[in-house]
């Protein structure tokens, strides 16, 4: 059973949330505080397990609040909720377990309340316990074998897919990149663009710059079209938030 801190500096929300959050099988106890200061003060006397924080908010910002509480001895796991989604990016910074978008659907929020379980008990998502699988490439007329743990990203190259592994090498696999997307799905790669699949523990660093992502991988920075950014940012915040 969560103990949770609800935050928000309006009224209404901050009702609305934190009894959303009392619906929930797996919250206790659910507390509430006003503003960035007054959760403060309450976390210095009590522990809780999450907080589920609003990121604009006057004085300390859920932001600013965030980094306070990436200080704590045991700091908890942190849920955004906020009605903006351009602080994605810095969710993920903040290793944040999931960025809510209001105004708030039961079901994704006990979605949230699922991830932060997670992230407080320790478990490792199924992507993490996939096997991983051995895959024959050809390389000068000698077959190789590889790990799927080895491939940082894929390139669709025709109707094939080109490999790319951590050392730089790449290998021609004579499968459909949509073949491995599904495939792989569980292993945690996923589609950036219609020419890339990515493995989320490859990626160093998301960027945005006018409104547009980039990914960051070793040496090589790729790119991510608009119809995918929105589902890569929230893996990214949740791979984030279940490695605290």
């Amino acid at each position: 059973m969560l103990s949770v801190l609800a935050v928000d500096d309006e009224p209404p929300a901050l009702a609305e949330l934190a009894y959303l959050l009392e619906q929930n099988e797996h919250v206790g106890q659910v507390l509430t505080a006003g503003d960035g200061a007054a959760a403060l003060r309450l976390l210095e006397q009590q522990h809780v397990d999450t907080v589920f924080l609003d990121i604009r908010m006057p004085g300390l910002s859920g932001l600013d609040l965030a980094r306070v509480l990436a200080r704590f001895r045991r700091p908890p796991a942190v849920v955004f909720v906020t009605a903006y989604d351009d602080h994605a990016v810095t969710a993920f910074d903040l290793h944040a377990v999931d960025y809510v978008m209001k105004p708030y659907r039961r079901e994704r929020l006990f979605e949230a309340i699922r991830r932060a379980t997670d992230a407080v008990s320790g478990t490792r998502s199924a992507g993490d316990e996939a096997d991983d699988e051995t895959i024959s490439v050809e390389l000068g007329g000698v077959t190789r074998f590889i790990r799927r743990s080895e491939v940082a990203y894929v390139s669709a190259q025709g109707d094939y897919a080109r490999l790319h592994t951590d050392d730089g090498a790449s290998h021609l696999l004579r499968v459909p990149l949509a073949t491995l997307e599904d495939r792989w799905a569980p292993a945690g790669f996923v589609r950036i663009h219609r020419s890339y699949l990515v493995a989320l523990t490859s990626i160093e660093e998301l960027r945005a710059d006018a409104g547009r992502y980039t990914v960051v991988i070793g040496d090589t920075t790729l790119p991510v079209s608009r119809r995918h950014t929105r589902e890569l940012r929230d893996r990214l915040v949740r791979r984030a938030g279940g490695t605290r």
